[in-house]
């Protein structure tokens, strides 16, 4: 096939891209490098299978020539209020990414003919109710908070998506993705896993926010790419949930770091943030990726940990 994926100089776009070419694919690339890096896709330079697009999708798109997929990862994902390329300090560009930039890949699709896969999130649950998360929970979103427009921006772009496969016939696949880790994260990401990593690569006290009881579930990023390509090429039209379904609370996380990079220094407990819509736990419930897919992680934490590392040490 030939596959458009746009956000492909980002952390799961570069993953991505490079899974498609390795099946024998043809991918455009497309970003605007708000938030992806060009280094993401250095080593793509002068394949024959691939090209780019410099480009920012809340524009009209085209593309030379016919495509058979349109990929659409386009959009800031960090949460951290104090990097600049975290969605509170892009919030605009955000939802544009979300509405906008939905708008116009469906096109894109609509005018080739070309299948559909919309990336989507596990924070259209907000701080769930349902635990673990399944794909009919409607989730519980605070839509006028500062995540608001990271979440808001993802849940029009689901009711987008099947607007145009039922009123257009557009062959369309949601996945909806949780907590993912891997190299080419970035070290200010704000996200748990390249925190904690870059702390104790320093010798740094862990910051922990709360008590540590709050837990998440981290899928590393060769399993999530796999699971969304079976569901480029299977017929699912529903939201399917891609994740690890194994929780762990952040500080029993943190205590496998700092075993892992043999970091001594005690823990730091700062006041709770999960009044700011930080949710108290997430978990995919992954039984429509196993029934529709054939798809589970196959990675555990630590091994996924120690793949992760060489490239933060490399890069802090």
């Amino acid at each position: 096939m030939r596959i458009l994926v746009t956000g492909a100089a980002g952390f799961l776009g570069s993953h991505l891209c490079d899974h498609l070419l390795e099946k024998g694919h043809e991918v455009v690339g497309m970003d605007n490098f708000i938030t992806g890096r060009a280094e993401n896709l250095a080593h793509l330079s002068g394949h024959q299978r691939f090209s780019f697009i410099r480009h920012d999708v809340s524009n009209f798109i085209f593309v030379p020539g016919d495509l058979d997929a349109v990929m659409h990862f386009a959009s800031p994902a960090s949460p951290n209020p104090h990097s600049p390329y975290g969605y509170v300090n892009l919030p605009i560009q955000t939802m544009k990414a979300g509405a906008l930039g939905t708008h116009n890949t469906l096109g894109v699709a609509k005018a080739y003919n070309a299948r559909f896969l919309l990336a989507s999130t596990s924070e259209i649950y907000g701080d769930p109710e349902v635990h673990p998360q399944d794909e009919n929970y409607w989730g519980r979103v605070d839509p006028v908070g500062e995540r608001s427009v990271y979440d808001e921006a993802k849940r029009f772009a689901e009711a987008l998506t099947l607007a145009y496969h039922r009123f257009h016939d557009i062959d369309t696949r949601i996945v909806r993705i949780f907590n993912t880790y891997g190299p080419r994260m970035r070290l200010d990401d704000g996200r748990v896993v390249p925190n904690f990593i870059k702390q104790a690569l320093q010798g740094k006290p862990l910051t922990i926010y709360g008590d540590g009881a709050q837990t998440r579930s981290f899928c590393y990023v060769d399993d999530l790419i796999e699971g969304i390509y079976r569901l480029l090429l299977s017929d699912e039209h529903r939201p399917v949930n891609i994740g690890n379904p194994h929780e762990i609370s952040i500080l029993e996380f943190a205590e496998v770091i700092n075993i892992l990079l043999e970091n001594l220094v005690p823990l730091t407990m700062l006041p709770d943030r999960r009044g700011e819509g930080d949710p108290e736990r997430r978990r995919p419930d992954i039984s429509r990726a196993k029934e529709v897919l054939g798809w589970e992680p196959v990675i555990g934490l630590e091994e996924g940990l120690r793949k992760t590392l060489p490239y933060f040490r490399e890069n802090l």
